[in-house]
């Protein structure tokens, strides 16, 4: 899915902007959409392309970044 933002939206914002969830919780399967949105609680953890974590609430968006929200299942 390709996203798209403005110079200053975050990660998160960018995906929420488009799919209205960031991922499933792994416990009961409802929607998230981040908690804190500070960076604390870790709730917004995306991982990018390369396998690295990234707190989308506070990752700025940058042209060309790649990150899976989901696991595969």
């Amino acid at each position: 899915m390709r996203f798209e933002g403005r110079r200053g939206d975050t990660v998160l914002t960018a995906i929420l902007s488009v799919q209205g969830k960031l991922r499933h919780t792994e416990f009961t399967g409802e929607p998230r959409a981040g908690f804190c949105l500070i960076g604390a609680c870790q709730d917004c953890h995306v991982m990018t392309a390369e396998g690295h974590k990234l707190r989308a609430c506070t990752a700025l968006l940058e042209e060309g970044m790649a990150f899976v929200t989901e696991p595969a299942k």
